[in-house]
């Protein structure tokens, strides 16, 4: 099937998208002519239009009844007027999942997959390769800070951010691949966890080269006894062992040592978390045939990626980050990283994410925020979905109350009771914004530079 490489018009449907607006950036860059929609006008739209993309905010019948290949998210529905339109004009049409199935159309794909960690590590991997004089693409959940934006077209490789959301990467074939982690979600797709396993077992399977696994992570290591072939990594792995971790407020050392050589790497960005993103990077980027210096230049010039771990500011005499952690381990290893680093008094703001995953993890978001001092908990960011039952972000302060009567949590609702709600705990020493929805709007009401 070669409809992504062969199509010369474009439109896509929920073109605002951090996915689909990398999609749109990488196929304009091919020389495709592109069009797009919107429910909400937004900084991306503007870039994609001063790319030449037409993209506007509403329905854009017309364009989608003209195009040869018609794209959209899972966040639109099926019977959108778009979609209708583009299958009436005889238009080809591609969902996310069968577009990255394509992608191996356009160039070799090397993929970093996991639970948590995929930008941060996608990111990590297009400033290694750009160390080296690749002439990569991408596409990764955000800009790639130091680099460009989110999408990029290039000729030898595309570096993916391989989502398992919704199935996405359930067609795609890399020729290399990085396994991060394997956490529990998504389960509204997939139904069981072990289902959910078996999903990330077939993706390595698929993968035609290198395939390395960070195997501290328990998951991960199981897949590794299945598949011989695997390369590991880890703290614990008998091939390329990390040692000699030092974390900073502002940067990690550490060593990888091999099977035939060593390499120290220097990180701009702290937490064990990052050292193992950095691990599997290095590891893979040495299977791919990347020299150690570029990959040692390429993750020194790595300087985070957007609302991961990003300081953001001062509030009274707090640090202020931001974080997009959203799931229990993302949270628990954001503040592990925290107060690895040296601080001692954190209070969490956390908004939690679709009401699926809220109502499904609420025992496990209970006992991920034992390294904080205080957490105020917000209303959720549905995301979407349907919320008949209306589901707050009360649900998880109950279920971490039932588990730790004196659990330091507070449920303050809407995001703009956050201020004041925040007040009262001037003695901390630094403040966690998480999530993944529109919770970094409050840092317009904390921070100062």
């Amino acid at each position: 099937m070669t409809e992504l490489r062969d199509a010369r018009r474009v439109h896509v449907v929920g073109v605002g998208g951090a996915g689909m607006s990398a999609v749109a950036r990488l196929l304009l860059e091919r020389g495709a002519v592109v069009s797009g929609s919107d429910q909400h006008d937004a900084e991306r739209l503007t870039q994609l239009r001063a790319l030449g993309a037409n993209v506007v905010v509403g329905p854009d019948v017309a364009a989608a009844a003209a195009a040869e290949l018609v794209l959209w998210s899972p966040a639109v529905r099926d019977d959108d007027p778009e979609l209708a339109a583009a299958r009436a004009g005889g238009a080809r049409l591609l969902a996310r999942a069968e577009l990255f199935g394509q992608l191996g159309d356009l160039a070799p794909v090397v993929g970093l997959c996991g639970t948590h960690g995929k930008t941060t590590s996608t990111s990590m991997f297009v400033h290694v390769a750009r160390a080296a004089r690749r002439d990569v693409g991408w596409l990764v959940g955000a800009d790639v800070l130091g680099v460009g934006a989110n999408g990029h077209w290039g000729h030898e490789a595309l570096i993916v951010e391989v989502d398992e959301s919704y199935g996405t990467f359930a067609t795609v074939t890399p020729a290399a691949l990085g396994v991060l982690n394997i956490e529990a979600d998504h389960l509204d797709h997939y139904g069981s966890l072990a289902a959910l396993e078996g999903a990330f077992a077939a993706l390595a399977r698929r993968t035609r080269g290198p395939v390395v696994g960070w195997v501290d992570d328990d998951r991960v290591a199981r897949l590794a006894r299945e598949i011989p072939a695997m390369t590991t990594v880890g703290t614990r792995s008998a091939q390329w062992l990390v040692r000699d971790v030092h974390l900073e407020r502002r940067g990690a050392t550490f060593s990888l040592v091999g099977p035939s050589e060593a390499i120290d790497l220097r990180l701009a960005v702290t937490g064990a978390h990052n050292v193992a993103n950095a691990a599997v990077v290095a590891v893979l980027a040495r299977a791919w045939g990347v020299e150690a210096d570029a990959i040692t230049t390429g993750l020194g010039a790595f300087r985070g990626a957007p609302r991961r771990f990003q300081y953001r500011g001062r509030w009274g005499n707090a640090d202020v980050y931001e974080d997009y952690a959203h799931l229990p381990g993302e949270i628990a290893a954001t503040l592990r990283a925290t107060r690895a680093v040296g601080y001692e008094r954190p209070l969490v703001i956390f908004q939690p994410h679709r009401v699926s995953r809220t109502v499904a993890l609420a025992a496990d978001f209970a006992n991920c925020f034992d390294d904080a001092t205080r957490v105020l908990v917000t209303d959720l960011y549905d995301a979407g979905e349907a919320n008949p039952d209306h589901v707050t972000g009360e649900v998880i302060v109950r279920a971490a109350r039932d588990a730790h009567p004196d659990a330091p949590m507070t449920y303050v609702g809407a995001l703009a009771n956050v201020p004041d709600a925040l007040a009262p705990y001037g003695d901390v020493d630094v403040v966690l914004i998480l999530g993944a929805g529109d919770v970094g709007s409050v840092l317009d009401h904390l921070v100062r530079p």
